[in-house]
């Protein structure tokens, strides 16, 4: 696997025989670069699929002011998100949009609005889907889901405060979704310590299930 390498907009972690390419768009708090998207491209990456990370506007925009800007609106995020996978199309490789939280959401919404609109895209992939804000249960995210072309991985961990267990069981997911849950993990997938598992593993599981998926 090669050092990071910059392109226009892409942060890639290189595989060493790709078999595809892996979108992923980060989260609506952390930027693309933060330890969790770092470890999780590296993961991805050791299955021997290339990892391609960007940052939407509003990102960028905090980096170079250095201030705190809220999440753009969904059309302006997937306007965004449509624009990388034009890009990225020229690295060769079959491409699968994958997203950290908001990014997992935009990722499924491009994917399920139209064919023609989320290109050559193969499935998607959500690495702590935001079924619903927390605290707010009745708030529940998932009414495009059956809209859905291509197949779906959700790696959740079992704390998740966006959406546990029990909540998703009752929201009749379309068989079109894989459900994976990582025992014991938060949003961020970490573990409480006495568990006896760490961050690191549940990384490298979800990580593991994202391989098995795109096989």
């Amino acid at each position: 696997m090669s050092t990071d390498e910059h392109l226009p907009e892409l942060l890639l972690n290189r595989a060493k025989e790709p078999r595809a390419l892996v979108l992923l768009a980060h989260g609506a708090g952390a930027p693309m670069d933060s330890d969790f998207m770092h470890a999780m491209a590296e993961a991805i990456a050791g299955q021997g699929v290339t990892v391609a990370r960007f940052e939407f506007p509003y990102m960028n925009r905090r980096r170079e002011e250095q201030r705190k800007f809220p999440p753009d609106r969904a059309p302006k995020l997937l306007a965004h998100f449509e624009q990388v996978i034009l890009q990225a199309e020229a690295l060769g490789l079959p491409i699968w949009l994958a997203g950290k939280s908001m990014g997992g959401r935009m990722a499924s919404m491009l994917a399920a609005e139209s064919a023609e609109r989320a290109g050559s895209v193969q499935g998607v992939i959500a690495l702590g889907y935001p079924f619903h804000p927390p605290g707010k249960p009745e708030k529940i995210r998932t009414e495009h889901f059956g809209m859905l072309k291509v197949p779906m991985l959700i790696c959740q961990g079992t704390r998740d405060p966006f959406g546990k267990p029990d909540e998703v069981a009752r929201y009749g997911l379309p068989a079109t979704i894989q459900l994976h849950w990582l025992e014991g993990g938060d949003h961020d997938f970490k573990p409480l310590k006495r568990s006896g598992c760490t961050q690191a593993e549940l990384i490298a599981e979800a990580a593991e299930q994202v391989g098995r998926f795109i096989s």
